[in-house]
């Protein structure tokens, strides 16, 4: 499966997943994200059952607070 994450050509060894399980494949393990699918906003309770699909654009950034 091909798709774009964070502006980077991606080719993924899956035909489909889930958010979730792109978190897993890349190793993104910081747990304040957020996941953008083809501009959509995901919120995080629908994380396991949002799917990406071939041709997507996916954005995963994370928040990081300070003061």
């Amino acid at each position: 499966m091909k798709i774009i994450l964070n502006n980077n050509p991606e080719i993924l060894n899956v035909e489909s997943c889930t958010v979730n399980d792109l978190l897993k494949i890349k190793n993104f393990t910081f747990k304040m994200l957020i996941v953008k699918i083809n501009g959509n906003l995901v919120k995080k309770e629908v994380f396991d059952n949002t799917t990406i699909s071939d041709g997507d654009n996916v954005s995963i950034l994370h928040l990081i607070s300070g003061g």
